[in-house]
């Protein structure tokens, strides 16, 4: 499955960040990796049920936390209704993208 292209908005200073839902876990919590359709993704674990939208932004908010960028400057941009999702990450830096890479990856 292609990955979304990022808005124009957030033009070339963004970061396409493929990510794997769970919603109801005991606890939040942002690490991981999985082998998702949009190729390996982060996981993460949130509280929120996955009801009307909940969970997907527990997870946005969860994303821009762990981060440390602002929550306005992640945005969903495919799989609102699945597990799989693409957000995009506004104004990264080096730093951002190698946080990233160590949540991911260990």
């Amino acid at each position: 499955m292609p990955v979304p292209e990022a808005p124009a908005a957030h033009g070339g200073d963004s970061l396409t960040v493929a990510v794997r839902i769970k919603p109801g876990s005991s606890r939040s919590r942002v690490g991981g990796r999985y082998p998702g359709p949009y190729g390996p993704a982060l996981i993460i674990a949130v509280t929120a049920p996955p009801v009307d939208g909940r969970a997907t932004e527990a997870a946005r908010r969860a994303l821009a936390e762990a981060l440390g960028v602002r929550r306005g400057a992640v945005l969903l941009g495919a799989g609102a209704a699945s597990r799989n999702k693409i957000f995009y990450v506004g104004g990264v830096s080096a730093e951002i993208t190698q946080m990233l890479r160590q949540l991911r990856d260990g």
